[in-house]
């Protein structure tokens, strides 16, 4: 998936600045889509020259001019095309996934630090996460909450990130008692 495909998503929330964008995806699609503000605002020039997005200069006293973006009918086409095409299977490449990987002849103790570290991360993710669905939620039932909503995907893709950080944390503490047992075991 290209990250064009995720700024129209991401647009579909009404017009932006490169700014709002970046700082959006981390409450919307960092979940499952990183870029750094660079890659983004490169992105965001190509769309806006592939008239896929539009441009418009909104003037502010005592800061600068900033660019608001919008879809363009090219980009909402753009967008149906892309949901439309089949979805590639998801390669993972994590490095702390390889380090367990080879923890019987690693370091032992290293690589346990740095299982408690991604659960810290992901108890964090999670909380973040947690906190956007309460303000999403506003006091309502999510049944309540999901009869009265225009667009559903932005509810659906907090819940995958929810569920994903609530199985790394799963996964870690094992993975932790595992490795923790093993370690008090004489060999």
């Amino acid at each position: 998936m290209a990250l064009r495909n995720a700024v129209l998503a991401a647009l579909l929330e009404g017009e932006a600045s490169g700014y709002d964008l970046a700082k959006g995806f981390d409450a919307s699609v960092a979940n499952f889509w990183m870029a750094t503000p660079q890659q983004l605002y490169r992105e965001l020039d190509r769309m806006e020259s592939e008239g896929l997005i539009e441009a418009r200069l909104v003037q502010q006293e005592r800061r600068p001019n900033k660019r608001v973006f919008s879809l363009t009918e090219a980009g909402r086409g753009a967008l149906r095309a892309f949901t439309a095409e089949p979805s590639k299977p998801t390669a993972i490449r994590d490095e702390l996934m390889v380090k367990v990987y080879a923890v019987d002849d690693g370091d032992d103790e290293a690589v346990r630090a740095a299982i408690a570290e991604r659960l810290e991360w992901a108890r964090g993710k999670l909380a973040h996460y947690d906190r956007i669905r309460a303000r999403l939620l506003d006091g309502r039932t999510e049944d309540e909450y999901l009869a009265g909503v225009e667009r559903v995907g932005p509810y659906l893709t907090l819940m995958a990130g929810r569920a994903c950080e609530r199985e790394n944390i799963r996964w870690a503490e094992q993975a932790l008692r595992i490795l923790e047992r093993r370690a008090s075991v004489p060999r």
